[in-house]
């Protein structure tokens, strides 16, 4: 029988490829946008880890929750250093949140407010991905628009909390193996990991809305 991490990884196989072959990040990767769709994308992100991490404090004690609370994931405050960079010193007085963005975050807060395991399945597919294609996403930063390597403009996929990121990834997958909570209770875990997934594609088709390659 496969452990529930290799579970919720293969059940949200189809949902993850579809977010990471998005138009939006094909394009960005491909160096064939500007540093303003970059900028845009990372103030996004910022909306939907304000509700990921402004309800992680409630839920430290939490059974099911509680273990995968872990400080040195915490990305608000180093998103806020890079969107300082980006945008400027004031750059929350034009931060906005596309109608994409604002579903996700929302459906984020609620799962933080009322359902733990819900939150866990965004905790999973946020965080391991920054770990793991965000790294991707930081490289072709740097690359494309001249960032220090791992300074201000791509701290948020800097983990230095982290020593070392492959082995906190198989210990992450162990607490998902271990987690208390039934079957049906996984199953519901796997719907919302593919719900997330799907959510963070409706901000890649958004924007590339904002941000259509001229032809």
């Amino acid at each position: 029988m496969d452990s529930f991490s290799a579970l919720i990884r293969t059940a949200s196989h189809e949902q993850h490829a579809e977010a990471e072959t998005s138009t939006f990040m094909t394009d960005l990767l491909g160096g064939r946008l500007g540093v303003a769709a970059y900028a845009r994308y990372t103030e996004q992100l910022w909306f939907v880890y304000e509700a990921l991490e402004s309800g992680a404090g409630r839920l430290a004690a939490d059974p099911v929750a509680g273990p995968f609370i872990r400080p040195e994931l915490l990305r608000l405050p180093a998103l806020e250093r890079d969107l300082a960079h980006l945008r400027g010193a004031g750059w929350r007085a034009g931060l906005s949140a596309l109608p994409a963005t604002r579903a996700y975050a929302d459906r984020v807060r609620a799962c933080a407010e009322r359902w733990p395991g819900g939150y866990v399945a965004h905790h999973y597919t946020r965080y391991l991905g920054d770990l793991s294609g965000g790294q991707i996403i930081r490289d072709r930063a740097e690359r494309t628009w001249g960032f220090a390597r791992k300074g201000d403009g791509v701290r948020f996929y800097v983990f230095e909390g982290l020593s070392n990121p492959a082995a906190f990834k198989r210990s992450y997958r162990e607490l998902l193996d271990a987690i208390a909570v039934d079957d049906l209770e996984k199953q519901r875990m796997v719907a919302e990991c593919k719900r997330a997934f799907a959510l963070n594609t409706a901000v890649f088709r958004a924007l590339g809305e904002e941000f259509p390659l001229s032809a």
